[in-house]
């Protein structure tokens, strides 16, 4: 029997008379290809896919990050994966069985509602195996919320990204647990390595953000939007009544200009100008948090996961976060960070306070403990190889 796997343990030689599997082509769809973890953890799986012997195929209405598939061995088929009208969702089910059909697609992997539905139809009607990954949330204030949600529930398997999230599914959706994979998300260790960061890096982006010499830098990294808690972080700032601290606001507002204005007129209001900054996009994250001796999440609604929790853990930096969703997993208190409750100013400026008072030895044990943390247990080798397992175990199902 040839049965269609990935090789999770090395490559194989289609020519030796000893492979008896065909390389599996799994197909991953997903709105589109823009800057975001969903999209990062896409091209990292395609990758990991290709260097296992198989053929990786990416769906979405395309973006910036095509470039990145592309580079890494990943194929991209533009398709209006984006709608969320019933029509034209109907439609792309269409697209996608064509397009299944005539690649060979062993396994389609959906890592959003609206594509996910598309594929899932799509699956069906070509008897090919379905998993999704559950990567938030999502609205679910009334029932059809939570029956569009529940095509995230469908897969074969079902990646849960945190155990927060794995609970979530079981509370709201009632998903049999044997159907749950956890695989938390992972950090690229290769490029979060504070040795790899150059002394002309940090020059150049420092001097690009006009980082005053000898204080202490606080970095809140996130989009500027009012879940991530921007407002917050600025009134726990004040609360400590310092001056001799530089703190950055990195992320840009994504067209949410009017609550860029809010923030600057809470900088304002407390008189932190000087103090805190807010700087655009940074392209160069490995960088910013090395600049930084603390590095905050006050997402007020809790992160399904929290990528910025880990790779600032993974330079060496200690990390505030709020006391809920994925930080519960990531932040070991007081060995690598603090949490603190979610909205409330005074807790988060008390948990920045132990921050900024480390001695040296103790901020030295605290970055090894932080980088053997997400080296043991949230790296990206580890993510992708625990995501190849669940398609072997989906395709060994069907051999």
């Amino acid at each position: 029997m040839n049965e269609r796997m990935i090789n999770n343990t090395k490559m194989q030689d289609p020519q030796s008379p000893e492979n008896t599997s065909r390389m599996a082509t799994i197909l991953q769809v997903l709105p589109a290809m823009v800057t975001g973890g969903v999209e990062r953890g896409t091209v990292e799986m395609a990758e990991a896919i290709v260097q296992a012997g198989g053929r990786a195929l990416v769906a979405s209405v395309g973006g910036p990050m095509v470039h990145e598939l592309t580079r890494v061995g990943g194929e991209h088929i533009e398709l209006p994966v984006d709608s969320k009208n019933f029509f034209v969702m109907r439609k792309n089910a269409t697209r996608l069985s064509q397009v299944i059909k005539k690649e060979g697609v062993d396994l389609i992997h959906a890592r959003s509602r609206a594509p996910a539905w598309s594929a899932y139809w799509a699956a069906k009607r070509t008897n090919i195996s379905f998993i999704t990954t559950f990567h938030g949330t999502y609205g679910h204030s009334n029932p059809l919320k939570r029956w569009y949600n529940s095509i995230m529930i469908k897969g074969d398997r079902v990646i849960a990204i945190s155990s927060f999230i794995a609970g979530h599914m079981r509370q709201l959706y009632g998903i049999q647990r044997e159907k749950i994979r956890l695989i938390h998300r992972g950090v690229d260790l290769f490029r979060f390595d504070p040795e790899s960061v150059t002394a002309e890096r940090l020059v150049k982006l420092s001097t690009q953000w006009n980082i005053p010499d000898g204080v202490p830098v606080i970095a809140l990294p996130g989009r500027l939007s009012r879940w991530k808690g921007q407002l917050v972080f600025i009134d726990a700032i004040a609360k400590l009544e310092r001056r001799d601290i530089c703190c950055l606001l990195i992320g840009s507002d994504q067209g949410r200009t009017e609550y860029r204005k809010e923030c600057e007129r809470r900088i304002k209001y407390h008189n932190l100008q000087g103090v805190i900054t807010i700087v655009d996009e940074c392209n160069d994250m490995p960088t910013a948090y090395k600049l930084t001796d603390l590095v905050v999440s006050a997402s007020t609604d809790p992160e399904a996961f929290g990528r910025v929790v880990c790779e600032a853990q993974a330079m060496g930096r200690p990390v505030v976060a709020t006391d809920h969703g994925g930080a519960r997993e990531t932040v070991i208190e007081d060995k690598t960070g603090w949490l603190c409750k979610p909205s409330d100013a005074d807790s988060m400026a008390r948990a920045i306070a132990k921050g900024l008072g480390l001695n040296t030895q103790k901020r030295e044990t605290m970055a090894q403990n932080a980088m053997t943390h997400i080296r043991e247990g949230f790296s990206k080798q580890t993510m992708c190889s625990k995501t190849l397992d669940v398609y072997n175990e989906v395709l060994s199902l069907d051999a």
